[in-house]
């Protein structure tokens, strides 16, 4: 009785598996489907792959993708689903994109999922910055290079494992260990509004979530040493400092680098006594 009943069992796993596979294999052919019907020459929602396209994808695809929504197999591979190789087709001669220092890092990256996610929605942008992903690229290309490329690998993994070793960024403790192995000031150098003067550790004070100091406490307002952090436009350089900024304030004596003078701590365009003033 138990022979039969463990037989039955395996008999109908043994179906539900033939069917199983019998409908991936049946999909991946109606996707493959051409999106129109040949034999008329007009769209067809029944006979063209884009209704069971339909039926398949997890949502709507971004704006700038959105004329490939009835096309899956422009960026799918059966079985490997998005890869690389299909996204560089339209994207591999992007100038404007590997031109540009924030992001001409784009040229030696291998692949693009990790940070860029589709079927979001119209309104939603498909990059999401995931440093995470960025350094596991990171150090699967320094894998597959020259033996000293795999050894700075070798030690970057050491020191993610460990979580020691990363000098002036221990103390920040809004990263992982994954992203403070990142050169932040090869990407960010651009941002840098301390001109170098704090150095190019810019992980040791900031977090990848925002430039914004999480703990950061301005000095208090008695503060009379401001030109050490911060550097006054262009225009106070010029006449219009003695012509406008001056007499807005009612300080004729104040000199460039006296911020204190004239401004409040709580934002720049709040003068003393004279409250939000944009003129800049």
């Amino acid at each position: 009785m138990s022979k039969n009943k463990n037989k039955g069992s395996r008999s109908t796993l043994k179906l539900l598996l033939q069917i199983t596979i019998t409908l991936g294999v049946l999909a991946v052919v109606l996707l493959l489907i051409p999106d129109s019907d040949s034999r008329r020459g007009t769209p067809s929602r029944f006979v063209s792959g884009s209704f069971w396209q339909g039926l398949a994808s997890p949502g709507e695809l971004s704006q700038a993708h959105a004329f490939l929504e009835t096309s899956c197999k422009s960026c799918h591979t059966p079985v490997a689903g998005p890869v690389a190789t299909s996204c560089t087709l339209c994207h591999a001669n992007n100038e404007s994109l590997l031109q540009r220092q924030p992001t001409a890092f784009h040229a030696d990256i291998g692949s693009c999922r990790e940070c860029h996610t589709e079927h979001q929605g119209r309104g939603v942008s498909p990059t999401t910055m995931d440093h995470t992903a960025l350094t596991k690229i990171g150090l699967k290309q320094l894998d597959n290079e020259t033996p000293t490329d795999q050894a700075t690998a070798h030690q970057l993994h050491g020191l993610i494992r460990d979580g020691e070793g990363f000098g002036g960024s221990d103390s920040n403790p809004y990263l992982t260990n994954e992203e403070r192995v990142l050169d932040c000031a090869s990407c960010h150098t651009s941002d840098d509004r301390h001109f170098g003067l704090f150095g190019l550790d810019c992980a040791s004070c900031h977090a990848t979530s925002s430039w914004n100091l999480p703990k950061f406490q301005h000095p208090p307002p008695t503060s009379v040493e401001c030109s050490q952090c911060h550097q006054a436009p262009p225009s106070h350089y010029m006449k219009h400092f003695d012509m406008v900024s001056r007499p807005v304030a009612v300080k004729p004596e104040a000199r460039v680098d006296q911020c204190f003078i004239c401004h409040q701590t709580t934002t720049w365009p709040d003068i003393k006594g004279v409250g939000w003033y944009k003129h800049h």
